[in-house]
């Protein structure tokens, strides 16, 4: 139970346990008492304080008293500094930090503890590992470093720490459940990586049940842990929710470690105690008054808002920064690319599928000649299935994907081919739209209509040959690919639906590939086809029989 103390009356919350139906009677009992549906809380007249009080000591409630009424602390915001260091990042295509982010990790060198608000599409993830990588550079004892992410986002983060800065990681799995400690100390990993729903398994030697854990200290951490230097919390905004088992988890891995980063495009979801257990996981509550302090200060006592400017102040000069793509557009592309590598949830399937066609390969032994009159046959059959199947393998972590835009305020085109695909995305996201070809013209218009003009419109889900040319949808500056044209050309056509004129935002475009599937060949050979793609516009057909040459190459191997 919780008591909030305003000048004029008392707000008082039930959490919802086994003494819930209990304390709500004893409370109904108060003359005056009504029901507030907005703030889901019991209001009672300051008079009846002698009441209320002797409620709350018997049920052990925590009374917080409001405090904002003396002037908001306001000052100026400072620019982000220069770096004062020169960072070789070795990037096999010589990528190096733009302007915007080489300030971005000066900063993240002064702070050691802070949060990264950057708008989604900036780079935190880069400038997260450049500034681990500069922290080393300067002496600092910076690894072994975790990073905790959203499932997704494991691959991305191994292939980026490989390709950015050379330094080896490992993504924690079964197989290396018990021995991962080892791979430290032999200098065959300097990164680990996890996600949220892992911490448990490789974190914790016992967990209270819930019922008896008063707080995080209550769980019992492995001593690995200790063996961290510092943490990247991508996503952080997950960990808003002080009561659930991995915002709990975050917080004692996180414990004593000199370097704390957290990376979120909405690190406040709904309210300033979104913030809370954030700055907790950072050690930096008691700079905002301690646990008590900052909820009366900030949250009018409980989960509401108050004294938001200087808050804001107070946070940019503490531990925060942000970024939006506005502020730093001369440093943007007009158009980004990233792949997210995903495990297909279809696997056995997928497996089964793939063993069929390449013993139908040994089977027939078939010619270049014979392809070709097969074309149209069975192989492209045997080749969409292999599609299908990693398509509908990959739905959980582009669920997961999406989710993250729609959070942050954004709109999201995605694009597929199949049917079957599309109806799936509809079942995940009801409130959709769509264009395909089952859709008549007056209906692909309402559809446009609606992603364009209606902001509560957020998801649109296009078949690649209906809506890959045409159409205008600048409402959104992000692309997905479930599944993806034939050739680099179509893949534009599709892009450039979001990067027209009236665009005011740089595109970022993301294709979710299933890993060790036909995605990653496939788009490999999508990508061969960029520098060539002139010549190429239009030649759909040629470009297929090129595809099916190399891809049963690939099999018969």
């Amino acid at each position: 139970m919780q008591i909030i103390v305003h000048p004029s009356e008392f707000h008082i919350s039930i959490p919802n346990d086994h003494l819930r139906q209990i304390k709500t009677e004893n409370v109904k009992r108060l003359n005056n008492r009504r029901w507030d549906y907005n703030k889901k809380c019991w209001i009672v007249p300051r008079n009846l304080q002698d009441e209320v009080l002797k409620i709350g000591r018997f049920y052990h409630a925590e009374i917080l008293k409001v405090k904002n009424n003396s002037p908001q602390k306001v000052g100026k915001i400072k620019d982000l500094p220069d770096l004062d260091m020169k960072i070789e990042l070795k990037h096999p295509e010589g990528f190096q930090l733009r302007d915007y982010q080489s300030k971005g990790v000066a900063r993240g060198l002064e702070l050691k503890k802070y949060i990264n608000g950057d708008e989604q599409g900036l780079g935190k993830t880069l400038q997260s590992i450049a500034t681990l990588y500069a922290a080393k550079l300067k002496g600092e004892d910076v690894f072994p470093a975790l990073i905790i992410c959203p499932a997704s986002m494991k691959e991305t983060w191994l292939r980026e720490w490989r390709d950015w800065t050379g330094i080896k990681s490992l993504i924690l799995n079964n197989s290396v459940k018990n021995t991962w400690p080892r791979f430290i100390e032999m200098g065959m990993a300097d990164v680990i990586i996890t996600n949220y729903e892992s911490l448990r398994k490789y974190f914790v030697d016992y967990m209270p049940p819930k019922a008896k854990m008063k707080n995080s200290m209550d769980i019992k951490m492995s001593p690995k842990v200790d063996i961290f230097k510092s943490v990247i919390i991508d996503e952080s905004h997950r960990c808003k929710d002080s009561k659930t088992q991995q915002t709990k988890l975050a917080l004692r891995i996180c414990m004593a470690k000199d370097w704390v980063i957290l990376l979120t495009g909405t690190p406040v979801v709904n309210k300033p105690i979104d913030l809370f257990a954030q700055l907790a996981i950072l050690g930096r509550l008691k700079t905002f008054g301690g646990s008590k302090g900052f909820r009366q200060r900030y949250c009018n006592g409980g989960s509401g808002a108050s004294n938001l400017r200087e808050l804001n102040y107070y946070i940019n000069k503490y531990c925060f920064f942000r970024r939006e793509k506005k502020d730093v557009a001369k440093d943007l592309p007009d158009k980004q690319r990233q792949t997210i590598l995903c495990d297909i949830t279809t696997r056995a399937q997928y497996n089964r599928a793939k063993n069929d066609f390449e013993k139908y390969l040994a089977d027939n032994d078939l010619t270049d000649e014979e392809i070709q009159k097969k074309l149209r046959g069975e192989i492209m059959v045997k080749i969409g299935e292999l599609k299908k199947i990693s398509a509908k393998g990959k739905l959980n972590e582009v669920k997961e994907f999406v989710d993250q835009v729609v959070e942050s305020g954004e709109k999201i085109i995605v694009f597929c081919n199949l049917h079957s695909i599309v109806d799936e995305l509809k079942k995940l996201y009801p409130k959709a739209v769509t264009i395909t070809g089952r859709d008549d013209s007056v209906q692909k218009q309402n559809s446009i209509d609606q992603f364009q003009k209606n902001k509560d419109c957020q998801v649109i889900i296009c078949n690649i040959k209906a809506a890959g040319v045409g159409i205008t949808l600048t409402a959104s500056s992000r692309v997905a690919f479930v599944e993806y044209p034939w050739t680099y050309a179509d893949c534009v056509q599709c892009e450039d639906r979001a990067h027209r004129i009236g665009q005011v935002d740089n595109v970022m475009c993301t294709y979710f590939l299933g890993k060790n599937t036909i995605d990653e060949d496939m788009f490999k050979m999508i990508k061969e086809k960029a520098t060539t793609a002139n010549t190429i516009t239009g030649a759909t057909d040629k470009m297929e029989t090129n595809f099916v040459d190399k891809m049963l190459n690939i099999f018969k191997k």
